[in-house]
């Protein structure tokens, strides 16, 4: 159950040296065909590492035939020189499977500032290359964690096709797209523009709505190929549909594994006058650190919810908000309801509500809770 789910896929992960602990370190997965439809979202972060900058590049035409993938060093702000070790690891990809290198997709992940070395990323390449296989899915996923505790698939069957996904991401949680490098395979027929409207319409529903920590990377990157090895054409929406399923399973993995996360905390604004406003007063208590610290804590303190919804400029009633933690509406007409002492958060799983009443519009924004160790592991991250 992985990325060589869908027929048409190999794939591999190996140890090249980048990592300081000898673990799994280079990913490589390949699309044998017969067709290499792509399509490719990255991160919003203006400033963006050597490897989105040349698959940005790389997908413009929606042929992606490999991606190949390190963990250890993102490759972001290494000057010419890091821009060179992409520009090499696609060539080396290229080279070892006959194909051209603007056809490869490359993804960096780890601390930003450090270089890779070069020889041992490309001796990784070709390790990769010549371990590729057809169960070489969970091995390709192990290779491309970072500080995360699990490796991240998820596999959803159509009728006569499939689509598998692998994802990396334990912290720096924020859109777009959350931190985290994600590879999508599917053996449907689908053409690129079909695959381009079907991603962006997933990862608007999932990983655009995870909001861990308010921090945006510099290397995210979801990259979905198509073998059509099936044969199979599925109409859009249901493609679309088992997508968005598969994005909503990687990125609620991602959520679970947050670095040092006690609580995962579904944040709902239901009756808003526009989704768009909805997300926007979702994700100001997602990113409320007094907010998440009150979850840490276990309490349902709505005070701060409140608080939050005011800094937006959404279309509401100061004095006329709803709000239930875990189904409970302790506050009322911005005032106090149910008593905060019958509501129990000391469960992982914490949901929000937030009641505008100001249309039908909905959103629902993940995060997780502020915790000891989330500090403690962030602080100590690069030394």
């Amino acid at each position: 159950m992985s990325i060589t789910t869908p027929a048409g896929f190999r794939a591999a992960g190996v140890a090249a040296g980048l990592k300081s602990t000898g673990a799994k370190d280079v990913a490589l997965v390949v699309n044998d065909g017969p067709t290499f439809t792509s399509a490719s979202v990255f991160t919003a972060n203006r400033c963006q590492a050597n490897p989105v900058l040349w698959s940005k590049e790389v997908v413009k035409d929606g042929t992606v035939k490999a991606v190949v993938l390190n963990s250890g060093g993102a490759n972001c702000y290494t000057g010419a020189d890091g821009f060179q070790t992409t520009h090499a690891t696609a060539e080396k990809v290229g080279e070892l499977l006959g194909v051209g290198a603007i056809d490869v997709v490359v993804c960096s992940t780890g601390l930003i500032g450090m270089k890779n070395d070069r020889d041992d990323l490309l001796a990784g390449v070709e390790n990769a290359a010549a371990g590729l296989s057809a169960e070489g899915g969970a091995e390709a996923a192990e290779a491309i964690m970072t500080t995360d505790s699990v490796s991240k698939q998820a596999v959803v069957e159509g009728a006569g096709w499939s689509i598998g996904g692998m994802a990396k991401g334990a912290g720096m949680l924020a859109p777009q797209l959350a931190t985290m490098l994600v590879v999508i395979t599917t053996d449907a027929v689908v053409s690129a523009e079909d695959l381009d409207t079907a991603l962006r319409a997933a990862t608007r529903v999932s990983f655009d709505r995870l909001d861990s920590d308010g921090c945006m990377s510099t290397n995210d990157t979801v990259t979905l190929m198509a073998s059509g090895a099936s044969g199979i054409t599925p109409p859009l929406g249901d493609f679309t549909e088992a997508l968005t399923q598969v994005c909503t399973d990687l990125a609620m993995q991602l959520l679970k594994d947050a670095e040092g996360a006690d609580h995962e905390i579904a944040i709902s604004t239901i009756n808003a006058a526009s989704e768009d406003e909805a997300v926007e007063v979702s994700r100001s208590v997602a990113r409320s650190n007094l907010f998440k610290a009150a979850i840490f804590g276990n309490d349902p303190n709505w005070g701060r919810v409140l608080a939050s919804i005011g800094t937006t400029g959404a279309q509401f009633d100061p004095a006329d908000l709803d709000v239930a933690m875990n189904g409970i509406w302790v506050c009322r007409n911005s005032t106090p309801d149910a008593d905060p002492e019958t509501v129990d958060l000391t469960g992982r799983e914490v949901s929000v509500t937030i009641d505008l009443k100001s249309g039908d519009a909905r959103a629902t924004v993940w995060t997780n809770d502020l915790t000891h160790a989330y500090v403690h592991e962030n602080s100590a991250y690069s030394s």
